[in-house]
C-alpha cells in the first residue's frame, strides 16, 4: 500500500521534520534587530528556480478566502506589496500577533511584533534602499521570512514557539485510519505537492464533491479516512522524497513521469543511492550501472545480509487535474528487487563491448539524436515496470529499436544498445515457451532459427565485401530489405558477393567460403523465405551483430599471432 509505505519510511527517517512543520523553499529573510527595526534582506536563492529550504509552520491549504502563513509567507502577505490585496497583509499581521501573545518572552517574537507596530510606510520605506528590495518586488511568490540579528535560524523555524494546535471541535470527523488501523481524527483535506509538470500543490489522495465518487454519503476526504497524524507523516515523507535537491537520489524524472525509489529499512540506503544512475544520462555510465550491479549481487548471493522483511518501493506519478496519478507502483522485498535488476542485466548482455542497460539509455537510444523529450510517457512507465518489476519490455521499444537500427544503416552500423534491446525483448517474451530458445550474449553456431542465420549470412557477405575495400552497398542498400524480406534480396546479395570473393587471397576465400557452407547447412531446404516475422526481424539483427563481433575478434586475434610470430 502506497500510503502505508510512505508513513513508514517518515517514522524510519527520523530526521523529517516534526509534525506541524515542513520543509519549505525560503527565497529572502528579513533581518531585524531586537527592537524590530529593519537592517537588511539577506538572499537564500541557489539559482533562478530554487532556494534554500528551512523546516517551518506547514502551509496552509487556502481557498478563496486570505488565509496567511505562519512566520513565512509570498510579499503580498508579509509586506503588503500587492496594494490591491490590503487584507493579505492584515491578517498576516494579525498571525503574528497571535504568536506574540502566546510566546511573549521569547526575543526574536517580540522584536516581530516591534516591526510590525511600526508604521508600514516608514518601515517600506527604509526597505527601499536595500538593493534586493527591488528584485523582492518584481518576485511576488517568493517566499519571505524572519530572523533576529545574531541568531543562526529563522524565527519560523523555533517550533517551541507556536500555540498547540486547536482541540477539534465536536463536529470534526473521527474514524478508523486505513493507514494506522488507530481511532482518532480524520482530516477532510489531505496535503498538496509539487511535481513537475503541476504549477501549484495537489494531494496525492483527493476526491471531486458531489461527483459519484462519494460513498455512504460521504464527502471528500472522508471516503478514504486518513488521520491526522497519519495524513501528515505520509505527505512528509512524500515532499522528502520529491524535494528539489541536486542531492536527491530518491527521485528520477523522464519523459513526463516522476520516479520515486525507497527502501524500508537501511540495508536499502545503498540500493537507494545507485537507483537515480539507471534514470540520468552520466559520464561513463558503465562504470556506474557496474556498481550497482555489483552491490545487486552481493545482496543476491546473501553476503550482504537481509532481513525477509526488508521492503524496496517504485513509485511514478505524474500530473493530472485536481490530483496527482499514480501510474507506477511496486512493493517487493529488496531480495527480489535485486534479482529483476539483474535479470535486467542479463537480459540486456550482448557480446563486448557491453551496453548501458539503464532505463535512460535504452530510451535515448530508440529515440532519432537520443532526445529523450520525444519519448512518450506511456513507454517510459513500460520500461520501468519491465526493468524494476520483471514484467515483459514494452512492444513500443522493440519496435523502436527496430525502426532506429533501419533508418541509421546508411549512415551508422548497428548499434549494441539496440541489439540488446532486441534479444532482451525476444527472450523476456518466450520465457516460458520451451519450444523457443533463448539468444545468447554471443554468436550461437549452433542457433538454427532462420532469422538468426539470415542475420549470420549478411554479416559474413558484408565483411568479405569490406576486406576488398569495394564499399558499403551491401550494408546501406539491401541489409534493412534483407531483415524482412530476404527471399527477395539474397539471391542479388549473393551475386554480388562472388564478385567481391574474387579478389579474396586464396585463404580468406576459403575460410570464407567454409563459414558460408556451415551458416547454408542450417538453412531450410526451400532456401531463404519470402518474408520474416517481427520476432525473427529482431533475431536478424541479433545474429548480425554478433557474427560480425566474431569476425572482427578473429582478424584481431590473428594480426595479434601474425605480430607474435
Amino acid at each position: 500500500m502506497i500510503l502505508k509505505a510512505l508513513y513508514d519510511y517518515y517514522h524510519r527517517m527520523g530526521t523529517l521534520p516534526p509534525q506541524g512543520m515542513e520543509g519549505k523553499e525560503i527565497a529572502y529573510v528579513i533581518v531585524i534587530d531586537a527592537e524590530g527595526r529593519f537592517l537588511r534582506f539577506e538572499s537564500k536563492r541557489i539559482d533562478k528556480k530554487r532556494s534554500t529550504t528551512f523546516i517551518v509552520p506547514k502551509s496552509v491549504t487556502r481557498t478563496s478566502a486570505p488565509m496567511p502563513n505562519t512566520l513565512w509567507d509570498n510579499g503580498k502577505y508579509v509586506l503588503g506589496l500587492d496594494s490591491t490585496h490590503e487584507k493579505y497583509y492584515r491578517v498576516f499581521v494579525d498571525r503574528v500577533k497571535e504568536i506574540a501573545d502566546f510566546a511573549p518572552h521569547d526575543p526574536s517574537v517580540r522584536a516581530l511584533r516591534l516591526f510590525y507596530e511600526q508604521p508600514r510606510e516608514e518601515m517600506l520605506s527604509q526597505m527601499s534602499a536595500d538593493p534586493l528590495f527591488e528584485e523582492i518586488k518584481t518576485n511576488l511568490g517568493a517566499n519571505i521570512s524572519f530572523q533576529l540579528n545574531g541568531d543562526d535560524r529563522l524565527i519560523a523555524e523555533k517550533y517551541d514557539i507556536f500555540p498547540p494546535a486547536d482541540e477539534h471541535s465536536d463536529n470534526t470527523p473521527e474514524g478508523i485510519c486505513l493507514i494506522t488501523g488507530q481511532y482518532g481524527p480524520i482530516v477532510r483535506l489531505n496535503t498538496g505537492v509539487f511535481i513537475s509538470g503541476l504549477s501549484s500543490p495537489t494531494p496525492l489522495v483527493s476526491f471531486q464533491t458531489k461527483q459519484g465518487y462519494d460513498s455512504y454519503g460521504k464527502t471528500q476526504s472522508y471516503n478514504a479516512p486518513i488521520s491526522e497524524e497519519a495524513e501528515f507523516a505520509y505527505s512528509s515523507a512524500l515532499k522528502h522524497l520529491l524535494r528539489r535537491d541536486s542531492q536527491n537520489k530518491n527521485k528520477a524524472y523522464l519523459g513526463g513521469r516522476t520516479i520515486l525509489f525507497w527502501g524500508s529499512s537501511k540495508a536499502s540506503a545503498q540500493v537507494e543511492e545507485g537507483m537515480i544512475d539507471f534514470f540520468e544520462k552520466k559520464d561513463n555510465p558503465n562504470e556506474k550501472v557496474k556498481r550497482i550491479e555489483k552491490l545487486l549481487k552481493s545482496i543476491w548471493s546473501g553476503q550482504i545480509k537481509t532481513l525477509l522483511d526488508d521492503r524496496f518501493y517504485v513509485l511514478g506519478l505524474a500530473p493530472n487535474a485536481g490530483r496527482i496519478a499514480v501510474v507506477t507502483w511496486g512493493d517487493m522485498s529488496l531480495k527480489e528487487f535485486a534479482g529483476n535488476l539483474l535479470r535486467h542485466f542479463d537480459d540486456m548482455d550482448i557480446s563486448s563491448p557491453r551496453p548501458v542497460a539503464g532505463i535512460y539509455s535504452m530510451l535515448a537510444t530508440v529515440t532519432l539524436g537520443g532526445k529523450i523529450s520525444d519519448v512518450q510517457p506511456s513507454l517510459v512507465e513500460a520500461v520501468v515496470s519491465a526493468v524494476m518489476f520483471g514484467t515483459p519490455y514494452p512492444f513500443a521499444l522493440y519496435t523502436a529499436a527496430l525502426e532506429r537500427i533501419r533508418a541509421d544503416l546508411p549512415s551508422n552500423r548497428v548499434s549494441p544498445a539496440r541489439v540488446a534491446i532486441l534479444k532482451a525483448y525476444i527472450n523476456r517474451q518466450n520465457k516460458h515457451n520451451k519450444n523457443t530458445i533463448p539468444l545468447t550474449p554471443m554468436l550461437d553456431k549452433d542457433f538454427d532459427n532462420i532469422g538468426y542465420l539470415c542475420g549470420r549470412l549478411a554479416a559474413v557477405l558484408e565483411k568479405i565485401q569490406e576486406d576488398i575495400k569495394r564499399g558499403d552497398s551491401i550494408r546501406t542498400r539491401y541489409l534493412s530489405a534483407a531483415s524482412a524480406t530476404p527471399g527477395a534480396v539474397f539471391p542479388a546479395m549473393l551475386n554480388l558477393s562472388i564478385h567481391h570473393s574474387e579478389n579474396l587471397s586464396e585463404p580468406s576465400r576459403i575460410f570464407y567460403q567454409k563459414l558460408e557452407q556451415e551458416i547454408f547447412s542450417k538453412l531450410p531446404s526451400e532456401g531463404f523465405p519470402a518474408q520474416l516475422n517481427l520476432q525473427d526481424q529482431g533475431r536478424f539483427f541479433v545474429g548480425y551483430y554478433q557474427q560480425r563481433e566474431n569476425l572482427f575478434t578473429k582478424k584481431e586475434t590473428a594480426d595479434t599471432n601474425d605480430l607474435n610470430a
